[in-house]
């Protein structure tokens, strides 16, 4: 396991020097000048001299592309072009709220999808199967950020048990940091779990039709252990690789999300990088959801090597 964990760690490094050139690259491609931005339109042209020195877009682009590159390896991405601010210390501000919104989507997505999948495995064809596979197709047909707005317009405005928008921090308050992501993440959460219904409902109905399976229940095992113990952990391989893409789709959709439910989080520092052209936020924003990314393939992995021995290097 720890060859398996060395290997993947080695990997990280050419792709994230690919995804960090490329990302440097486009971003320089971006039409407009950020000093016009800056100073306006009517700005001298030793203005925009100074601006672009004190920027470094005086600079080749190689050059600056080195620069930055140094900095990011020692852990500095630069500074904003607007308001002076470390690009690390707006990210580590921002993603907090942003982890929170997708662990708890996570959690919601794997009990819900997991439930539902094993139930109708279990009676394949019964009105249990029917039901959960026409909540899976209402799921997957559902945008996230709608049915984020039906969540706020009925358990918000109507009801008043969840705040409709805000995010309170974990440390402020366990409870008010509770009651500001449920709505959020089951909008995120709930339209997930369907595809992880239908793949754990597909992997579980093949392995139950196994010999090993027909062996353990012959030998009198009860039917609780037969399914958790050994039909649920072989099917589980295939259901991890759509686990780990769709906590990578769920760190999309909290970007959007947090729009709905003005969330403070990585998605409107992004939003706002974007319309600003602040160059410096948008590649640290970039390499820094690519680093969250590959992270969670890791753990993919690892978990891989925890299931299934074959899958651990020899």
């Amino acid at each position: 396991m720890t060859r398996l964990i060395g290997q993947r760690l080695l990997a990280m490094v050419p792709l994230l020097l690919i995804v960090s050139f490329l990302t440097f690259s486009l971003t320089a491609l971006l039409p407009g000048d950020p000093a016009d931005l800056i100073l306006g339109d009517r700005a001298t042209a030793e203005q925009y001299e100074m601006v672009h020195e004190r920027l470094g877009l005086d600079q080749p682009f190689l050059v600056r592309y080195v620069q930055w590159l140094e900095g990011a390896v020692r852990g500095d991405l630069g500074t904003s072009f607007f308001n002076s601010v470390r690009v690390v210390d707006a990210v580590v501000q921002r993603m907090p709220a942003t982890l929170s919104l997708t662990l708890a989507s996570v959690l919601i997505s794997v009990v819900v999808g997991l439930g539902a999948g094993v139930a109708a495995a279990l009676r394949p064809r019964s009105w249990i199967d029917r039901l959960a596979t026409f909540g899976a197709t209402i799921g997957q047909a559902i945008p996230n950020f709608w049915f984020g707005l039906i969540l706020v317009s009925v358990f918000a405005v109507a009801l008043n048990w969840f705040p409709a928008t805000g995010y309170v921090p974990f440390k402020d308050s366990p409870g008010q940091w509770l009651r500001s992501i449920t709505l959020p993440a089951l909008a995120l959460g709930l339209s997930t779990s369907a595809a992880i219904a239908r793949q754990v409902r597909s992997a579980m109905v093949g392995v139950l039709q196994q010999d090993y399976i027909r062996a353990a229940r012959a030998q009198g095992l009860s039917a609780l252990r037969v399914t958790f113990k050994h039909a649920l952990k072989n099917a589980l391989v295939p259901v991890i690789t759509v686990l780990s893409f769709q906590v990578t789709v769920l760190l999309g959709g909290a970007l959007i999300v947090e729009q709905v439910f003005a969330i403070n989080g990585i998605g409107s520092l992004a939003i706002a990088a974007v319309r600003q052209q602040d160059i410096p936020m948008i590649q640290g924003i970039v390499l820094v959801l690519v680093l969250v990314v590959m992270l969670v393939q890791l753990v993919t992995d690892i978990l891989y090597g925890l299931i299934n021995p074959k899958a651990r290097p020899s």
